[in-house]
């Protein structure tokens, strides 16, 4: 062998061995989750690339979930999509119309060959994001439902029990003059103020808030939130906006900040804002059921699902949906959703995660950690079942406008609801209209 061709060959050894081993398969990920959570979702998709080496799941916060629906389909028009997209339960009817963006989850498990078993799934979950054809088409993530906070530390100082939650609206009343007269300058507020006051409340107390099982049977519903349960319910909180027992903070999740900073003693928002409240409150808290009318037949009844659910963006190549797949198994496995439900405060989505949680003691160790799945897990009827509504992006930025006039002194809580049925109706006529098959 003459010196060039060993030199050829040695320089060719070292490029082999230089080589990187078969580049990993990338997944992206956009998501809408922010602190404590955002952190959930980054130790979710490193933990998964940890334990195998084909893939890499890449999360990538996308704004709001208000922003980062419409700018995933912007971006699948353009040919530069994610895989994975989180989407908010209001968002489920939009994504189902919007044709040729999304495959079913349950295709793509199946397509992949990794075995996929929707009876797994709390059934309240995994029917709110199942097809009328029975095919499960996004997966449960971060699910949650609305639930009752409150600052047990004031409480106290109020001279009320700590250890006692107000369970009807009636003694959330009582409580917060109870909290004002003892110096609390917030004693009530709200977060999500459709979700909880209007969509939670109405299945709570088994009234439909839409007709046509609140959407689910059918694209024609209506909205039916002017009911005489409704307008007792939000003329009661507008009058103790006057009072100053309720204090309005603010749309979406910003009045959350008011609770754990310990300005606001009670909450209603998400289960998801447990970790929150755990790793910032600097007072003892309890996590109760929402309150409800204990004159109303039937209340409580069971709460609706919130939160959102991965969905599978179509247009991208076999290899990386069987990444997509490998991930789902991953994260939907009974150890990593019971440690996820622990950390967060969401629900674990499957009934193997929430025995593996109940087993572990958790649950009496923290006393109301339960409290979401058990309102979960009630037995659902027709009224409770879940709300899928086209344009409900809109309709609850309806709610949000119409609602803060109430609080202000600026409309009836007639009036508003009202015109939260008329605004809310020609959004879902318009939707009807352009999803006619």
């Amino acid at each position: 062998m003459n010196t060039k061709t060993a030199l050829a060959l040695a320089a060719g050894l070292l490029a082999l061995a230089a080589a990187p081993a078969q580049a990993q398969i990338e997944i992206q990920w956009w998501h809408s989750m922010t602190a404590v959570n955002g952190e959930w979702v980054n130790d979710l998709a490193r933990d998964f690339n940890a334990s195998q080496k084909e893939y890499k799941v890449v999360p990538t916060f996308k704004g709001s979930y208000d922003e980062s629906m419409p700018g995933a389909v912007a971006a699948f028009r353009a040919g530069n999509a994610p895989h994975i997209l989180q989407v908010y339960e209001v968002g489920t009817a939009t994504m189902m119309a919007s044709k040729g963006v999304a495959i079913p989850v349950g295709q793509v498990m199946k397509d992949a060959g990794v075995g996929f078993d929707q009876s797994v799934y709390i059934p309240a979950v995994a029917s709110y994001y199942t097809a009328p054809n029975g095919q499960m088409i996004s997966l449960p993530f971060n699910s949650s439902t609305t639930v009752f906070y409150y600052n047990k530390d004031a409480f106290k100082a109020a001279g009320l029990d700590p250890n006692k939650a107000p369970g009807t609206w009636p003694e959330v009343a009582l409580a917060a003059a109870k909290l004002k007269a003892s110096g609390h300058k917030c004693a009530f507020t709200t977060a999500w103020q459709g979700w909880t006051q209007l969509e939670s409340f109405s299945a709570w107390h088994n009234v439909e808030y839409a007709s046509k099982r609140n959407g689910l049977a059918g694209m024609d519903a209506r909205l039916q939130v002017n009911s005489p349960l409704h307008l007792r319910h939000i003329e009661n909180l507008a009058n103790m906006a006057k009072q100053g027992l309720f204090v309005y903070k603010g749309r979406g999740n910003v009045p959350e900040a008011s609770f754990v900073s310990g300005e606001c003693a009670m909450i209603t928002t998400s289960s998801g804002f447990l970790g929150n409240v755990r790793k910032n409150a600097k007072f003892g808290y309890a996590v109760a059921p929402l309150p409800f009318y204990p004159d109303v037949p039937g209340a409580p009844q069971n709460t609706v699902i919130g939160g959102a659910s991965l969905w599978v963006i179509s247009g991208k190549k076999p290899a990386e949906y069987k990444g997509v797949a490998a991930f789902f198994k991953y994260i939907s496995t009974p150890d990593v959703q019971s440690a996820s439900h622990k950390r967060t405060g969401y629900l674990p989505v499957t009934t193997a995660a929430y025995e593996l949680t109940d087993k572990s003691g958790f649950y009496k160790e923290n006393p109301g950690s339960d409290v979401a799945v058990t309102q979960m897990v009630r037995k659902v009827t027709d009224k409770s079942r879940g709300i899928r509504l086209g344009n409900y992006p809109q309709i609850r930025t309806i709610e949000d406008e119409e609602l803060e006039l109430v609080w202000g002194g600026k409309k009836t809580a007639k009036e508003a609801l009202e015109s939260i049925v008329k605004r809310g109706n020609e959004l879902l006529e318009k939707f009807e209209k352009a999803n006619k098959r």
